[in-house]
């Protein structure tokens, strides 16, 4: 495998239809203001390097990047390639990732509006999170130890798992189908409409109006805190551990709940039941 170390890069596509090599303490920055330093490459490996040049990497198959740095001008860092693993990296881009499919991310701090759109497969871990419309319309995914911040989080996703995750996001999971929450904080506005076969496990939910117009809906043993007009027009199994402040028109299904604020049921099609019940005791 060809190695390169301690070089800086700052003409056109720098490194085009690069093959097996590895990439050591580099610069891809300076006047040149050049863009695409390895797009359509293979079997790369990037160790310790800054990348502070547009569209780094699109294209590849094969490509490892690990305790790097994508600054905010390295925008569009990584389209339509495969086979991506990412980890102790910052990517501070706009749109750093896109079109990809295979990806393992782990320890990675994210600060990119709109990344993650039309991914497959990917995994991440441990990593925190910055940005709007967070892996919109992506699918076969699994989180593990997220921290997110931002607005439109995980609209459209698809065939999805996050464990021990914290997301402050408002408009999040809107039409999102066969997901499933576990052991996770969930905070913002508006959460999950129009969403399909949605679980959510062991979670704490916090927020007004949420999990509204909802299909297939599930809740195991959550804790709903500040919300209020849940489950307007929702399909829901609902099992709760704390009191909630509202409820409204639920249209089928069950919401255990130990105590509700108010429970409101103004259209013939509320036919959902909602159940008064001491949690500790399991009874009614």
């Amino acid at each position: 495998m060809e190695m390169i170390i301690n070089q800086t890069f700052d003409e056109e596509r720098a490194l085009y239809g690069a093959r097996g090599i590895t990439v050591k303490t580099c610069r891809f920055d300076g006047p040149a203001d050049g863009e695409s330093a390895f797009k359509e490459g293979s079997d790369i490996v990037v160790e310790d390097c800054f990348f502070n040049l547009r569209y780094p990497f699109w294209h590849d198959d094969g490509l490892k990047i690990v305790r790097s740095e994508m600054t905010e001008l390295c925008r569009a860092a990584l389209w339509y390639s495969e086979g991506i693993e990412i980890a102790d990296t910052r990517l501070h881009g706009i749109k750093a990732l896109r079109e990809c499919s295979r990806v393992k991310m782990e320890g990675c701090d994210i600060i990119s509006p709109e990344f993650g759109w039309f991914v497959k497969e990917i995994e991440m871990r441990d990593c925190t999170v910055q940005g709007e419309y967070f892996m919109m319309r992506s699918g076969q995914m699994h989180f593990d130890g997220v921290r997110l911040k931002g607005k439109y989080s995980f609209q459209y996703i698809q065939e999805a798992l996050f464990e021990n995750c914290e997301f402050d996001t408002k408009d999040a999971f809107w039409h999102a189908k066969n997901v499933t929450v576990r052991n996770s904080t969930v905070k913002g506005e508006y959460l999950a409409w129009y969403c399909e076969n949605v679980t959510f496990e062991n979670c704490r939910i916090i927020g007004t109006q949420p999990l509204c117009y909802c299909k297939g809906l599930k809740l195991v043993n959550c804790e709903m805190l500040d919300t209020d007009l849940s489950f307007e027009r929702s399909q829901v199994e609902a099992t709760l551990t704390a009191p909630i402040v509202s409820i409204k028109n639920p249209l089928s299904g069950h919401i255990y709940v130990p105590e509700a604020g108010e429970i409101i049921l103004d259209i013939p099609e509320a036919k959902g039941e909602i159940v008064i019940r001491d949690p500790k005791c399991n009874c009614a």
